[in-house]
């Protein structure tokens, strides 16, 4: 499962993490998580839904399952990428996002 490891490695990346805290994070000996972000080995569904819960994403956006109101992978991404900087904003900060993006919605009309 190649996609679950670059997704994996992406993620850390994203939050400017290593796999080593990526594991701590998840709560995972750090080899049994670098076994998965290698693609040695696959996680069981409820190590899935652990990892996917602590780096703040979805088990879908690990294994690559595109978001059902998406028309194409690159709008996919572009909400995949949306829905994952928002995971780690407090109430205000992500009303605020919302705001915006209404905002920027409404300018269009």
């Amino acid at each position: 499962m190649d996609l679950l490891a670059d997704k994996l490695r992406e993620r850390a990346g994203q939050l400017g993490i290593s796999i080593a805290e990526a594991a701590r994070r998840c709560g995972l000996d750090e080899r049994r998580f670098g076994h998965y972000a290698s693609g040695r080995r696959e996680p069981d569904l409820a190590t899935l839904v652990r990892i996917a819960e602590a780096l703040g994403t979805t088990p879908n956006w690990l294994l690559g399952v595109a978001s059902a109101n998406a028309a194409n992978s690159e709008i996919s991404g572009l909400i995949d990428r949306f829905a994952n900087a928002s995971n780690g904003m407090n109430m205000r900060e992500l009303e605020l996002l919302v705001i915006q993006a209404e905002a920027v919605s409404a300018s269009k009309r």
